[in-house]
């Protein structure tokens, strides 16, 4: 934050933030997000809020909101709607690490200042913390934390279809992070930024080229941090109902009403919302099938560029 006139206070023993945290939010989080932005301040990382339901004012209860915390607004969009239009790399570049983060998440057992240590120690690129098994919603597996573990960079399913073992070198068996809790450095962000596509604002496909951005061989520098973990709540955010009536001047009463007539909306007084969650996620897959399309269009189109991962042909002799 800078001051409008006059100089800026530089405190003596102050360190300048080399480290940022970019998460989505919505008032009905606050608790959990207030427990999240805390534990990151307290370990001087830059801050910002992105609104996706539009209310910023009240949050000026918590002292740090006004004082310390950047915040952006706009009404329901994603994370990565906000990440590609304020993240660009040239303006986050003084940053060492990028923690794009979604809002259910507990931090009881994660500590920002030695999750980056070992971040460092270990040589990752792109990371994030591990989940509690026994607390969280799981989507992947190879995001469970694994006990009287650091760090692991793959998982092992030995059954059934998509197998996983030591042998396997693509994602998701290695080589893979969830888009739930993502940290990048510098460089992998820079590369990240330019994948993520300005139209498609759910990013789903992105998880499966990140190793790209790895600065070096996916397997090694993509990893799961198991010594700072944290608990996915799974709780429903965007596209979700609350049962509270809309108000005539919403935007969702306008979206729900706007193909009706005007004796028609008169009778839409009662109208509830709705609950999107399944459009929303039809809307993800249409989205990612789009992103494959456009990564195999690229890769075909562009004559100099040379696939590191590409599987050599196998040829077989009658």
């Amino acid at each position: 934050m800078r001051p409008l006139w006059g100089p800026v206070a530089e405190k003596s023993n102050s360190k300048r933030s080399m480290n940022l945290l970019a998460i989505a939010v919505g008032i009905k989080q606050k608790e959990i997000v207030k427990q999240i932005v805390s534990k990151f301040l307290e370990n001087d990382f830059v801050v910002m809020l992105f609104h996706y339901d539009g209310v910023v004012d009240k949050w000026s209860d918590f002292g740090w909101s006004e004082r310390v915390v950047i915040h952006v607004s706009a009404i329901n969009q994603t994370k990565w709607w906000f990440a590609k239009r304020f993240l660009h790399p040239d303006i986050v570049a003084n940053y060492d690490y990028i923690f794009l983060w979604d809002e259910d998440l507990g931090v009881e057992n994660f500590h920002p200042r030695r999750y980056l240590s070992i971040v460092k120690a270990e040589g990752l690129e792109i990371s994030q913390p591990a989940l509690d098994p026994d607390k969280s919603e799981l989507h992947h597996q190879i995001t469970a934390r694994w006990r009287k573990s650091r760090v692991h960079r793959r998982f092992y399913k030995l059954k059934g279809g998509g197998r996983c073992d030591n042998n396997s070198t693509d994602p998701p068996c290695t080589g893979w992070v969830e888009m739930m809790a993502p940290v990048f450095s510098r460089k992998a962000w820079r590369c990240a930024w330019y994948m993520i596509q300005n139209d498609l604002i759910h990013a789903w496909g992105l998880d499966m080229q990140l190793g790209y951005c790895a600065q070096g061989d996916r397997i090694k520098n993509v990893g799961v941090v198991d010594a700072e973990y944290i608990v996915h709540m799974g709780l429903p955010t965007l596209g979700f109902s609350d049962g509270n009536k809309l108000s005539h001047g919403s935007p969702e009463y306008s979206l729900q009403t706007k193909h009706l007539s005007d004796s028609e909306q008169l009778a839409t007084s009662g109208l509830y919302k709705v609950d999107n969650r399944s459009a929303v996620r039809r809307q993800s897959y249409i989205e990612m099938k789009i992103f494959k399309n456009r990564w195999s269009r690229a890769v075909k189109e562009d004559k100099c560029f040379v696939d590191p991962y590409q599987q050599p042909a196998v040829h077989y002799r009658r």
